[in-house]
């Protein structure tokens, strides 16, 4: 995939994964958050928690979930922390990690709280 279709097809990913969080009453708060130390897809708020969403998208959701690398986690636990150092709760404001898997029909499998797995 060019890069181009890639991050067309990425940007789609994320909207439908938005649409999900929205009409499940976890309204999206921001779509790629960027921080110093890295980008994170999604963030949505269920309550006082904040979600940190992120999207893979490949031809099977195992090959999506495959995808995630430690490397990548860490720069996504980077970029959590500074975007709660601005909460009014700063580091103490619940939160959670989630991965939105998407096939290459469009389908979604959500893992709240993936990276506690």
């Amino acid at each position: 995939m060019s890069g181009e279709v890639s991050y067309y097809a990425g940007q789609t990913a994320e909207e439908a994964v938005a649409r999900i969080y929205d009409r499940s009453g976890r309204p999206v708060a921001a779509r790629r958050w960027r921080g110093v130390s890295g980008e994170i897809d999604l963030i949505a708020r269920e309550g006082a928690e904040v979600i940190f969403i992120e999207v893979k998208k490949s031809k099977s959701h195992a090959a999506a979930a495959a995808r995630l690398s430690r490397r990548q986690m860490d720069r996504i636990y980077g970029a959590a922390s500074e975007f709660l150092a601005g909460e009014p709760r700063g580091q103490l404001t619940a939160s959670r990690f989630d991965v939105a898997l998407v096939d290459a029909l469009g389908r979604v499998e959500i893992i709240e709280n993936a990276f506690a797995a």
